[in-house]
């Protein structure tokens, strides 16, 4: 029984509202739902009355409550123990995308190490295609996978979160186009472009897209590393298509600029999942916590 179902179950039952509780989470509708049709399909019981837009326990729900409450509680002191002195050890193994894994995941691993200094990380990356990393937690390689893609769901995951993450046309902000107050395809795809490599998903999205419109894409450079792309950018010039959490700090400190374009919104997601049955150690339980507060807290 998953321990994510259990306090899903419990802000549902509290805010009576799966939209709700799904923003109070960070998580989709959809994934609440699942959360809460597999609690009941483990029970054997049907936990809530749905009638309408509204939703009630039901008497098998209710009593559920109760223990539902004593499990979490449980939990909790658990943490607490382990606060106090009572180490975590092991290994926690982490399939990350290489984006995510030079943006987002070391503040989420400093926090980590302080909670859980005794554990051994390991670190996996994949620099392209997601389905790399989705290989390796059918394989038992990785505990859990963080990765960058369009929204992609499997019966054999449990989501732990999914992120929208807006990318965009950037620049150098010296760049005569960062002015514009909306600029043409014809016009960006004139400039030299520097771009990641056509198997990471937002590039592919945006071949898919300017395909539609009857353009093609034929860049100067392909990288898979973001962080060589922006380098790029600042010495050479010309243009690239990126996430925002990649270039947040470079747009922040004004060495970056956003090109405003109209005929382009492509829409990826960071996105967090394990396989529903793997076991939920302490390490990997705690990491999961860290990860989602840092992911979310970043937006």
């Amino acid at each position: 029984m998953e321990l994510r179902n259990i306090k899903t179950f419990l802000r549902v039952a509290d805010m009576q509202s799966f939209s709700h509780a799904a923003d109070f989470l960070g998580y989709s509708q959809s994934a609440v739902t699942m959360q809460i049709q597999q609690l009941e399909e483990e029970l054997g019981v049907r936990l809530f009355d749905r009638i309408g837009k509204t939703i009630r326990l039901t008497d098998d729900g209710k009593i559920f409550v109760r223990h539902a409450a004593e499990i979490m509680k449980t939990v909790h002191d658990a943490k607490e123990s382990v606060k106090k002195g009572e180490a975590v050890t092991g290994t926690l193994r982490i399939g990350v995308a290489e984006s995510l894994a030079m943006n987002i995941l070391p503040s989420a691993l400093s926090k980590f190490r302080e909670v859980c200094p005794n554990v051994e990380v390991v670190i996996k990356t994949a620099a392209t295609a997601a389905k790399e990393l989705h290989s390796m937690l059918t394989a038992n390689e990785v505990d859990m996978v963080f990765f960058l893609d369009r929204l992609v769901y499997n019966s054999e995951w449990i989501k732990v979160f999914e992120i929208p993450e807006p990318t965009y046309f950037v620049a150098p902000s010296g760049h005569p186009l960062v002015s514009e107050k909306c600029v043409s395809l014809d016009a960006i795809l004139s400039e030299p472009m520097i771009l990641t490599e056509k198997s990471i998903s937002y590039r592919y999205e945006l071949e898919q897209l300017l395909a539609q419109k009857g353009y093609e894409l034929h860049p100067v450079l392909e990288a898979g590393n973001t962080d060589l792309i922006v380098k790029m950018l600042l010495n050479s010039g010309g243009i690239s298509f990126i996430p925002y959490y990649a270039i947040k700090d470079y747009i922040d400190s004004g060495r970056l600029s956003v090109i405003k374009c109209s005929d382009v919104d492509i829409q990826v997601f960071t996105q967090l999942i394990y396989h529903k049955r793997k076991w939920m150690t302490p390490q990997l339980e705690i990491f999961i916590e860290i990860l989602k507060e840092t992911a979310l807290g970043s937006r």
